[in-house]
C-alpha cells in the first residue's frame, strides 16, 4: 500500500529531516508515527499527500510512484486519502455540516446519501447538535473533531492523522481512537502521528519512531 525506498528530505545541508528512509506499510495496517515535535512526522504525512516532495528516493502509494504523478493526477490520488491537519483548515464561511460535506460534493455523491454520511460522522464525533454553526464559534477541540469528521466522511482508503487528539480531553480522545479502530476494521490504512505515548503504550499496533533521520520499529 505505502512504500518508501531510500527517501531523503533536506531543507538545507544542515536541516536533514529524512536520511535514507526505507519503510513499508501494508494495506489495512494501523501504525503509530512518533517522535518529538519538529522531527519529521508532519513532513512525512505532507509528502504522502503530495503537499511536499522528497529531495530524493521513491515513494509508492497504492501502487503509484509519487515522483511520476502529473499535477493533473494528484487530485485523484488525494481522493483516496483523508487527512486530519494540526491546524484544522476549516472554511470559516461554511457551516460545520457544509465543511464536512465538501469532500462528498467533490466525488459527486448524491445529496440524500451525502446527508446521511455527514450526519453519521458528526454523531460519531459528538457534534450532530452543532452542524448549523460556523467553525469560529466552536472551541479548538470541537474544531478538531470537525476536521476528523471531514477527513473520514468519504471513507478513504488511507487516513493520515497529524496529532488528531492534541486538542481533545480524555473522553473525546477515547472516542476518536474508537472511531479510528472502526475505520481500520473496515479496511482503511491509518498512519497516526502523535507525540503522546499514552495512546500506544499498550497497543499491539506497530510503532514507528523517528531517530536521526531514520525510522525505528
Amino acid at each position: 500500500m505505502i512504500r518508501f525506498k531510500d527517501v531523503f528530505k533536506k531543507y538545507s545541508p544542515e536541516n536533514v529531516i529524512f536520511s535514507g528512509i526505507d519503510l513499508e506499510i501494508e494495506k489495512g495496517e494501523f501504525v503509530f508515527l512518533t517522535g518529538p515535535s519538529g522531527i519529521g512526522k508532519s513532513t512525512m504525512l505532507r509528502i504522502l499527500f503530495c503537499a511536499e516532495r522528497p529531495t530524493s528516493g521513491e515513494i509508492w502509494v497504492d501502487g503509484m510512484a509519487l515522483s511520476s504523478l502529473s499535477n493533473a493526477q494528484v487530485p485523484y490520488l488525494r481522493r483516496k486519502i483523508g487527512v486530519i491537519f494540526q491546524d484544522f483548515k476549516l472554511l470559516s464561511n461554511r457551516t460545520i455540516f457544509d465543511n464536512v460535506a465538501l469532500s462528498l460534493e467533490v466525488i459527486g455523491l448524491g445529496k440524500k446519501q451525502a446527508e446521511q454520511r455527514v450526519m453519521q460522522v458528526l454523531e460519531g464525533v459528538g457534534l450532530k447538535g452543532k452542524m448549523g454553526q460556523y467553525p469560529l464559534r466552536l472551541s479548538g477541540g470541537e474544531q478538531q473533531r470537525v476536521a476528523i469528521a471531514r477527513a473520514v466522511v468519504n471513507r478513504p482508503a488511507i487516513i493520515l492523522a497529524d496529532e488528531p487528539t492534541g486538542n481533545l480531553d480524555l473522553q473525546r480522545t477515547e472516542e476518536v481512537m474508537m472511531l479510528m479502530e472502526e475505520l481500520n476494521a473496515r479496511g482503511a490504512t491509518i498512519i497516526f502521528a502523535t507525540h503522546d505515548e499514552r495512546l500506544f503504550e499498550n497497543t499491539h499496533r506497530r510503532v514507528l519512531r523517528f531517530h536521526n533521520g531514520k525510522i525505528r520499529t
